[in-house]
């Protein structure tokens, strides 16, 4: 069976960091591409950050390139997602999934896997 765990979530002051992660297990992990999005309750789940089963391919969402990083170990079956700079607008439930295509895709329709999310709270 197919698990997802995000952790590293929690409540953090505008301009700070927090570094999450997304251990999986149950899948060939170096085959998958994995990604993150973010809800809110006002908005539908967004896009994020995706990063390719290789390393080689990262992609981000316009707010996030350039304060959020992706990696990704595949000795580890874990993928990360570093974000400085926090604005309280980041404020959401940030999931990770997998994608057995293997490519950095932004969709979220294309992922096969979801985790349960953590919260990450951005105050002003």
């Amino acid at each position: 069976q197919v698990q997802l765990v995000e952790s590293g979530g929690g409540l953090v002051q505008a301009g700070g960091s927090l570094r999450l992660s997304c251990a999986a297990s149950g899948l060939t992990f170096s085959s998958y591409a994995m990604g993150w999005f973010r809800q809110t309750p006002r908005k539908e789940r967004e896009f994020v950050a995706a990063i390719s089963w290789s390393g080689g391919d990262t992609t981000f969402t316009d707010s996030t390139r350039g304060r959020f990083t992706i990696a990704r170990d595949n000795a580890k079956n874990t993928v990360y997602l570093e974000m400085s700079s926090l604005k309280p607008e980041d404020t959401a439930v940030y999931y990770c999934a997998a994608d057995h295509f293997g490519r950095a895709y932004r969709e979220s329709w294309r992922y096969d896997y979801w985790g349960q999310g953590t919260q990450v709270t951005v105050n002003s």
